[in-house]
């Protein structure tokens, strides 16, 4: 048998996997892994199968079909007061983790470190450690999840290429400020390192919060690369497809990895998704869409045992157990699989040091009447 020298040797099957995995063998509610139980929009569906009939079934261009990058700048541009080029800064990607992973391979080499803020979405790391970067970590805490920008600045060295930030942050629900983009912006003005934005659930903030974009701060934007999800915005994450926006200095090194990585991404869904972006309301409509969603739920969960701080943003909210028991998170949240068959995310796995808040991480992107059942079963416990 072969001797294999493992480069990802602490990697194994990811939390999400085991959760679904679990979820299933016990037939509980799955509100762990975050993708909605509901139908996509049936005119996207359509214009997928419309694009498929007129025989977009081959190669897209590389860095993605020219109309849809087109729509891409004009949204972003519009949103966020910024002047992307759809030509040589947009790029159309398979997911936002593929962007993602091809950001760190373009720009990572052997020693340089990045700094990222745990707990962190997890194809993070071992995309770094795979380049045999150094993994920087920066630990919030529960209930606030704030940064202490002071503890990042001392964490910068001469040997900082990249930061990755999430705004709206999965797995906590919180947002960066525009006052915390600032300070950002400020600490990294004397140095050369990449900034890496994750802001997959861009649309989908509540309470009549504005979503701080980098690419609304000259100072960031002339760093950042943003990444984003056609899968998180339109309830279609098996389609795998996202987009990643950049200067046209450090859009060019991705496109040379892009290239060989994927090449390009689905041409049928590109054509679709191009016309779709034209009603700007399918993506500006989805924080009240997710809002009554998520006041359902919590509205629900009012008389339980768990406590919360209402997700500021994504679909995702953590529930505090400290009134129910001490088990540790992944214990509790096996039990609650086990026992109770309703199905969450352990945070402590995102963790430094697999700190436990003693929080565990529920998706809300579900029928009202999933979530009615959900929210009964907890209340039980």
């Amino acid at each position: 048998m072969q001797n294999i020298n493992s480069k990802l040797p602490e990697v194994s099957t990811t939390i999400f996997t085991v959760m679904s995995k679990m979820a299933s063998r016990y037939n509980a509610i799955n509100l762990s892994q975050g993708f909605p139980n509901f139908e996509t929009s049936p005119e996207l569906v359509g214009l997928v199968t419309e694009a498929m009939k007129k025989g977009y079934n081959q190669y897209a261009p590389m860095p993605g079909l020219l109309s849809l990058r087109e729509i891409i700048a004009e949204k972003t541009n519009m949103l966020y007061e910024s002047n992307y080029h759809a030509d040589t800064e947009v790029t159309v990607t398979s997911g936002a983790t593929q962007a993602i992973f091809t950001i760190i391979s373009a720009f990572i080499n052997p020693g340089d470190e990045v700094i990222i803020f745990k707990p962190a979405y997890d194809s993070y790391e071992p995309s770094i450690e795979l380049f045999k970067g150094t993994v920087v970590p920066v630990q919030l805490s529960a209930p606030d999840f704030t940064v202490d920008w002071q503890e990042v600045a001392a964490k910068i060295t001469s040997k900082t290429k990249m930061m990755i930030i999430n705004t709206p942050h999965n797995p906590s629900g919180t947002i960066l400020s525009k006052e915390d983009m600032l300070q950002l912006e400020k600490l990294l003005s004397t140095t050369d390192i990449i900034l890496l934005s994750d802001e997959v659930y861009e649309h989908i903030i509540f309470d009549g919060q504005q979503h701080q974009s980098v690419a609304k701060f000259p100072g960031l934007a002339e760093r950042s690369f943003i990444t984003a999800s056609f899968g998180k915005t339109f309830h279609t994450t098996g389609w795998k497809m996202g987009y990643c926006i950049a200067p046209k200095e450090l859009m060019s090194e991705f496109r040379k990895v892009h290239q060989f990585n994927v090449f390009c991404s689905s041409h049928p869904m590109q054509y679709a998704l191009s016309k779709f972006l034209q009603t700007p309301d399918n993506y500006l409509s989805l924080p009240n869409f997710f809002q009554q969603k998520r006041d359902l739920f919590l509205s629900l969960l009012k008389d339980s045992r768990f406590t919360f701080t209402p997700a500021a943003g994504t679909y995702f909210q953590l529930l505090n157990y400290t009134d129910i028991t001490d088990e540790n998170d992944i214990a509790f949240a096996e039990r609650l699989t086990k026992e109770h068959q309703i199905a969450s995310i352990p945070v402590s796995v995102f963790n430094l040091d697999h700190q436990d808040d003693k929080v565990l991480r529920f998706c809300f992107a579900k029928t009202d009447d999933l979530l009615k059942r959900a929210a009964e079963v907890l209340c039980k416990i």
